[in-house]
């Protein structure tokens, strides 16, 4: 379950991306769509984060395996994943796009990567016909607050929170409400950013990588 979190904030009720992602310039990760073989990557990220849900690795592997198409992975030129987004379509309502955990690589913050990765991931063919996109948040995560806050803006769309699960419903002490943030109605121009890598006999990893 994501520990992101944001802010109510008001723009106009609808959002254009019409340009496709930004390619990756020197030194800066590229961003790609996720498959099963980032699934090891992405849990390593996710305990390094010491903020996120963090789950049984099986339990990427599988969401990679199913929702790769709804998820993106940022990688630099040593094929480390550095940050990713992962996301789906809920079956009962194919116009959202539901954002679970969001994390990127303490070597890459500050950089502006997670915004990107949220931008990327709302252009996948995956995502094309989705009108909103949602996560569930904390009442303590400033820095997704802000997060949230920019990307709405920057795609002139509303942001509104409402309550979702309250803290009463989680079996472990102290786990703070999750509230449903939301932010639409967005139009999007799917712009696929780079090809997924291809699985290798044995499990090697491709060498050949495209920026986006």
């Amino acid at each position: 379950m994501s520990r992101l979190e944001a802010e109510t904030a008001s723009a106009s009720a609808r959002a254009s991306i019409e340009d496709p992602p930004t390619a990756a310039g020197p030194g800066e990760p590229a961003i790609r769509p996720a498959t099963v073989e980032d699934g090891a990557g992405v849990w390593r990220l996710v305990v390094d984060s010491g903020v996120l849900d963090v789950n049984s690795s099986y339990a990427y592997l599988l969401f990679l395996d199913h929702f790769g198409h709804t998820s993106v992975v940022a990688e630099t030129g040593t094929e480390d994943v550095v940050g990713f987004v992962t996301g789906f379509r809920p079956p009962r309502r194919p116009e959202v796009i539901f954002v679970w955990q969001v994390a990127v690589a303490e070597s890459m913050r500050g950089r502006g990567l997670a915004r990107r990765l949220l931008e990327a991931l709302i252009r996948l063919d995956g995502c094309r016909g989705a009108r909103y996109l949602e996560t569930t948040v904390t009442p303590s995560n400033a820095p997704s607050r802000a997060l949230f806050r920019s990307l709405a803006r920057g795609l002139d769309a509303e942001l509104t929170v409402s309550p979702y699960l309250g803290e009463e419903l989680f079996p472990e002490e102290g786990h703070e409400p999750e509230e449903l943030h939301r932010i639409g109605p967005i139009r999007i121009t799917p712009s696929t950013p780079g090809p997924p890598r291809s699985p290798n006999a044995g499990g090697q990893r491709s060498a050949t990588r495209k920026d986006p």
